[in-house]
């Protein structure tokens, strides 16, 4: 009975181990398929990564063709389409007759070494690196003084590539080119400045940018400043004509100031050789600035010279007595002047007395008419000259004249320029 117990017991025994070998040979067999071929999501995702790294490589072949050259070498010329998008006007410089703007700059071709078969007709697009291993045409700009790509964070530039082989390449720009401008009529005046894309094809693209300027800046920095100071100089023609410091000291700051003001606009302008408006409206208030100055010192000369001749005359009587008595002495002086005033002429009426002699008659006669000849050459004198000698007259007309003639050349200038 107990042999028979052992018996079973290993016969048991054994059919464990067997079993437990099979398992264990099953399990091997197992891994080892699952090693060898790999989920089916794994294996999905490893075919998907090959497949982009072969596309991009081997549809455009660009190891196998040599783009050193353009497209159908020897053949005819490769149209060549430019789109230009102005992102920003960044400045325009007057004095270096220059300007700046920022923008898109885009071409258009077709190249059959970049074809590819694509049941979906999409596009691929690719960064900058592209660009240094395929031909893109020569583009540059003509009279281009300072020019860039912008490279934050990468290099702005774009190449998008079609099956049929057309190709898109974008890149943004900021270029600084020259501007032949014209001052005549600066700064009421209208710019055309040129930007202009050329290709060792000898084809050239113009694009023309209309510029006008606005004059309200310049009338509050330069019209407005010149308008008062001409209407200050004017301020001394209602100042006392012997406040001589008064009168000086406006006269010379005004025309200090108009000298300011043309030397700030000169500065920030080109030096041309042609006259511009705004030196015209600068140089004319100039000299109607000048020209009061000018008549002060009129004014005072002949004040000084007219108060000369009134000392001259008091201190220097003319007497004619001629045996007359003292009552009937005759002194030209300043009276006669005054046609209300002539004591002469009532000498020349009075009937002469009787009682006299008769040859001290003859004398007064002669004496009396040599002094009305020269108090009538004295009066034809002093009406020529009334006018410069009432100098008080000369600042009365100038408050008429000035603001006029300014106004008139107002009236003249903006509607020329305007």
């Amino acid at each position: 009975m107990s042999r028979f117990i052992k018996a079973v017991f290993l016969l048991l025994c054994a059919s464990v181990r067997v079993q437990s070998g099979k398992m264990k040979h099953s399990l091997r067999r197992t891994s080892g398929q699952q090693h060898k071929h790999g989920t089916p999501l794994f294996k999905k995702m490893l075919d998907e990564t090959k497949t982009h790294q072969v596309r991009s490589d081997h549809l455009l072949r660009v190891d196998d063709h040599d783009f050193t050259m353009r497209p159908a070498f020897a053949g005819p010329a490769v149209p060549v389409g430019v789109d230009v998008q102005v992102e920003s006007l960044d400045s325009i410089s007057e004095v270096d007759m220059d300007f700046t703007m920022t923008l898109y700059l885009r071409h258009y071709w077709k190249d059959d070494r970049l074809s590819f078969p694509s049941k979906t007709n999409k596009s691929m697009t690719f960064d900058g690196r592209l660009v240094k291993k395929i031909w893109v045409p020569d583009v540059f700009f003509v009279h281009s003084k300072r020019s860039f790509i912008h490279d934050t964070t990468t290099e702005n530039i774009m190449i998008r590539v079609y099956p049929d082989g057309h190709v898109l390449y974008s890149l943004r720009v900021t270029v600084t080119s020259a501007c032949n401008m014209d001052f005549s009529r600066f700064p009421l005046d209208t710019q055309t400045c040129t930007l202009e894309l050329e290709s060792c094809w000898y084809n050239r693209l113009y694009i023309n940018f209309t510029l006008r300027r606005h004059i309200f800046f310049f009338l509050l920095q330069t019209y407005f400043p010149a308008t008062l100071m001409v209407m200050l100089s004017w301020v001394s023609f209602w100042i006392d004509r012997r406040a001589v410091p008064a009168r000086v000291s406006l006269g010379i700051t005004t025309v200090l100031t108009m000298s300011t003001i043309i030397t700030g606009v000169n500065a920030s302008m080109p030096r041309v050789s042609y006259i511009k408006a705004v030196d015209i409206y600068l140089w004319v208030s100039f000299v109607f600035v000048f020209l009061s100055v000018l008549e002060y010192a009129a004014v005072n000369y002949l004040t000084t010279v007219h108060d000369g001749t009134d000392r001259k005359s008091k201190e220097k009587p003319l007497p004619c007595t001629c045996d007359i008595s003292h009552a009937r002495t005759v002194i030209l002086d300043e009276a006669y002047s005054k046609p209300d005033t002539n004591g002469l002429a009532g000498y020349t009426q009075e009937p002469v007395s009787s009682e006299e002699p008769a040859d001290k008659q003859d004398h007064m006669v002669v004496c009396l008419s040599l002094a009305n000849q020269a108090t009538g050459a004295k009066k034809k004198t002093l009406r020529g000259f009334r006018i410069i000698q009432n100098t008080h007259v000369i600042d009365a007309y100038s408050r008429m004249i000035f603001p006029g003639a300014f106004i008139f050349f107002n009236l003249i200038y903006w509607s020329v320029y305007c």
